[in-house]
Formats: structure tokens, sequence, C-alpha cells
């Protein structure tokens, strides 16, 4: 058995390290990728034909992280708040490459847009709908713009605790009680 054979790279465990790094600083270069995944850089293009290449193997991982947050959530049983509770806390460990993808245009743009982004919205959008038929949440935020809000949540929590402005115990409370405490419809006097 040949050297190379047991140096195999472990495709996610590099993907997870380049979304650590860039998350921390989106204009790393593939050099600087390649260090923070142990790698030389000629293999990390192997795998990789460029950032690119890279962005895109990140936005599947992302895709696949969201699917499965939303599964493991079970947003269609019980009440529509309780199921974001869930949400929140499912999508936690993926949120701060979730940050990283918000902030590459490119991904959200053009014919080349991958259709995981709107299986993952319509999940979203049919929970807050679900939430405003029960009378749960305000009808006066569409289901869209709470989905985006959502997003917005997730990339700004993973941002203030990967900066260590907000302690990794608090993410899921903070964006739930925020994103909930404007959502939720209030009783009129």
């Amino acid at each position: 058995m040949g050297y190379c054979c047991l140096m195999a790279v472990d495709r996610e465990q590099v993907l997870r390290s380049a979304a650590t790094l860039l998350t921390r600083k989106s204009t790393a270069t593939m050099d600087e990728v390649a260090r923070a995944a142990g790698l030389s850089r000629a293999t990390l293009h192997r795998h990789f034909a460029g950032r690119d290449a890279l962005v895109r193997a990140l936005e599947s991982l992302g895709i696949a992280e969201c699917e499965a947050a939303l599964a493991a959530a079970r947003t269609d049983e019980g009440p529509a708040a309780d199921a974001v509770r869930r949400l929140v806390r499912e999508m936690e460990p993926s949120a701060a490459l979730l940050a990283f993808l918000y902030t590459e245009n490119q991904l959200f743009e053009g014919e080349e847009q991958n259709e995981g982004w709107a299986r993952i919205d319509t999940g979203l959008t049919e929970l807050f709908r679900r939430g405003q038929e029960s009378g749960e949440f305000r009808i006066d935020l569409t289901p869209a713009w709470l989905t985006e809000a959502l997003y917005g949540l997730l990339a700004s929590g993973a941002w203030a605790v990967t900066e260590g402005r907000v302690a990794r115990n608090d993410f899921t409370h903070m964006i739930v009680e925020l994103l909930l405490g404007g959502a939720l419809r209030r009783e009129e006097p």
C-alpha cells in the first residue's frame, strides 16, 4: 500500500477547515485555506480547482446541513414557535458556514443558483406561513421576510460568536428571542 493511499484527504474535514477560516477571514487565499487544512496548495488544488470550486463545494455542504437541520427540527410538528426554536438549535452547528455563504453573492444570483436554496427557502417559508395561519405570528410580516430575517440573524449570531462578542451558549436563545419577539402577534389593547 503506497504512502499516498495512507494520506487520503478527508474532503469534508478540508471543507470544514476552509469554512472555519473563511468565516473568520472571508478574503483568505487558497494558500491560507491549504495551510489551515494542513495541506499543500497543490493538494488543495487537486480537490478544488480554485476558489469558486471550493465555495461551490462549501455551498453543497451548507445546503445538506440546512436540509438535515430542517428535517431534524420537525418543522411541521407542534406550535410553529417551538419548531423555530428547534430549527435554530439544529442549525447552530452550521451557522458559521452559513454566515460565510451568506456573504457570497454569486451563490444567489443568476442561472447557476443551486436549487437546494429554493428547497430550504420553501421549508422555512412554509413554517412561518403555518405560524401565521395558526395565529402565532404576525400577518403583516411576510413569510419570505421572516425567512430572510432568520438567515440574517443566524449569520449575525455566528459572526458574534466567532468574534467573542456573544457566548456560544447564548446563540440559540438570542436568535429565537429576537426573531420571535418581533414576529409574535400581539393582542390589541
